[in-house]
């Protein structure tokens, strides 16, 4: 008997030059097709630009029976798209925090903790001015790693300047920029391509790194280790996230009650770019 092969979809509301610049998808794509694979399931990823295309191709997706499942990443608290694969009797894995998930299964990494120990490890170092380059602020993993920074820093006497940026080297730059008027001596950037533009920035201001100005990325891909000099960052096991999505995939497919995977903890790795 020839096996029905399963399909599971990926949609990414993101600017291409964003996705082609930022390695965490790839690593996590690289993670879910481990698991994926070898079960029999094949992942189609689809980039569109906005919320509503996304929203318009799972009602296609399920309309036509393209896929089996699909993961949503990028969640809004209250996010529309949640209530919308419930009416399509879609499964979903949700990549984020349990509170966004209403009932679907969740792959969670504690943004909040992960943002106070990098606040944490700065304050211990006798940084008092530090500035946070985030992602876009309507992220639920956003407002989670300002909320965790925020409290940090309130605890630590430490000032905290804010910058969003959109992942993007144009934006990291640009978040980085605003805030070096403010005089800090630490960024702490939510990704490793914003934390290189912060790097190159600081450059050509003429300011040294970590001297006058320690940075700290996120996730911790290649990227950070071959900079130079090379980037501390909060290092996330992004391909693990998505063996746990893949696991919470095919969970769902066989119809298990949805359940929260916790992804290993992040931890900071020290390198040059921190004193």
């Amino acid at each position: 008997m020839t096996q029905v092969r399963r399909r599971v979809g990926l949609v990414l509301a993101r600017a291409t030059r964003v996705l082609g610049e930022e390695p965490y998808y790839h690593e996590f794509l690289e993670g879910l097709e481990r698991v994926l694979t070898p079960a029999g399931v094949s992942v189609l990823v689809k980039v569109v630009n906005d919320r509503a295309a996304e929203s318009e191709t799972y009602e296609r997706w399920a309309g036509l029976g393209r896929v089996d499942g699909v993961v949503l990443v990028d969640l809004a608290p209250d996010d529309d798209r949640v209530t919308l694969v419930h009416r399509l009797g879609l499964p979903a894995v949700v990549l984020g925090a349990p509170s966004t998930a209403s009932g679907l299964p969740t792959v969670w990494t504690d943004d909040e903790g992960s943002a106070r120990e990098a606040i944490r490890f700065l304050a211990d170092r006798g940084h008092e001015v530090v500035g946070h380059v985030s992602g876009p602020g309507r992220f639920a993993h956003t407002q989670l790693r300002r909320a965790g920074a925020e409290a940090e820093a309130t605890e630590r006497g430490l000032r905290l300047l804010r910058a969003e940026g959109d992942y993007s080297y144009e934006s990291g730059r640009a978040a980085a920029a605003s805030l070096l008027e403010a005089g800090p001596t630490a960024l702490v950037c939510d990704n490793d391509v914003m934390a290189l533009a912060a790097l190159d920035l600081l450059r050509e201001h003429g300011l040294k790194v970590p001297a006058d100005v320690s940075v700290v990325a996120w996730d911790d891909s290649a990227q950070c280790q071959l900079a130079a000099p090379a980037l501390s960052a909060m290092s996330h096991d992004i391909g693990r996230i998505g063996e746990l999505a893949a696991k919470a995939l095919l969970d769902a497919l066989a119809g298990a009650d949805p359940t929260v995977y916790e992804a290993p903890a992040a931890h900071l790795v020290a390198r040059e770019t921190t004193r």
